[in-house]
């Protein structure tokens, strides 16, 4: 059985001694991330700097949020806006994979800029089981490159370093508890973020587009299993799709974009069940998102796919 008081001593033990110099860390604010900053944090101190980097691509208020986590955590940290490159790199952009490959190598841009700046030779990655597993290798089929594994250059300037390469999320969860850490179980997000929602090119407007959808039914969803209506799902998000449909404002015909929810339980993320949400939530979220949101949204769908066939994320 899994013992996480004696995975992290371990694991401090071991990264003291492989990272003898200064390191930096990706970190989203996400629980692997997370968990794995605060395990270099304290295997080495302050010779780590943990970078956030805002791509343009992350949920509503993300950039806020994790601020005020890394100052509770006091960890040394540094926010860095790369939004214009990211944006730039992905312009016309509209296959899943090269979306995730151009996001994984921008990634080691940016951190080897930030790297040189602070004197690192080390990158910390709070790379999982799932990631390169489905990332595939000789071995394996790519069921999708992960923007940490499969979307690496060739050529780094920096030495990876990947503390939780044999957790798998459920494990990772149990750290982050042993930790006291506030993400332990905050959902999954995708190191892509919000590029690999928009299916198609992940321009500034559809990324928006999107993002506003995502906030709804996070609003939604976790205001229902407060109210006890439902149990909070293990993931859940929108979609925005690149097809549009006839629909009807007022009284006159409209040619709108179309959302898909998608919500799924799971333990480890290799393996998914979509939610049975309640009907009134689902209606709740198709109003609201066809309502309040700006963009031409007429037509919400509800994804009913297990992983697998399916994947959880659509990208």
């Amino acid at each position: 059985m899994f013992d996480p008081k004696a995975f992290v001593q371990e694991k401090i033990d071991e990264l003291m001694t492989k990272i003898p110099e200064k390191a930096i860390i990706a970190c989203s604010g996400g629980v692997d991330s997370t968990v794995a900053a605060v395990l270099v944090d304290r295997a080495i101190g302050q010779r780590l700097l943990t970078v956030y980097v805002d791509t343009g691509l992350m949920r509503k208020g993300e950039t806020d949020y994790v601020r005020g986590m890394f100052d509770k955590l006091g960890v040394h940290y540094k926010l860095v806006d790369a939004r214009e490159e990211f944006f730039d790199s992905l312009e016309g952009v509209t296959e899943p994979e090269k979306k995730r490959k151009i996001i994984g190598e921008r990634f080691i841009r940016v951190f080897e800029r930030e790297a040189k700046i602070f004197g690192a030779k080390h990158l910390v990655q709070g790379t999982i089981a799932p990631d390169w597993i489905e990332s595939g290798d000789d071995l394996r089929d790519t069921i999708k490159s992960h923007h940490n594994v499969g979307g690496l250059p060739k050529e780094m300037a920096l030495t990876l370093v990947e503390p939780l390469w044999d957790l798998y999320k459920d494990e990772v969860r149990l750290v982050a508890r042993y930790l006291g850490v506030e993400v332990s179980e905050r959902q999954p997000f995708p190191g892509p973020a919000l590029a690999i929602r928009v299916m198609g090119e992940a321009s500034r407007e559809s990324v928006d587009v999107v993002r506003d959808a995502c906030a709804i039914v996070e609003d939604e969803l976790e205001k229902a299993a407060d109210q006890g209506k439902m149990v909070l799902p293990w993931q859940y998000f929108a979609v925005l799709l690149p097809v549009q449909s006839v629909g009807v404002q007022g009284d006159r015909r409209a040619y709108g974009r179309t959302i898909a929810i998608r919500s799924v339980e799971s333990i480890d993320g290799m393996t998914a069940a979509f939610s049975r949400i309640p009907y009134d939530v689902l209606e709740r979220i198709s109003l609201r998102i066809t309502n309040e949101m700006k963009a031409n949204i007429n037509r919400v769908v509800y994804d009913v796919t297990h992983k697998p066939p399916a994947t959880i994320e659509w990208e």
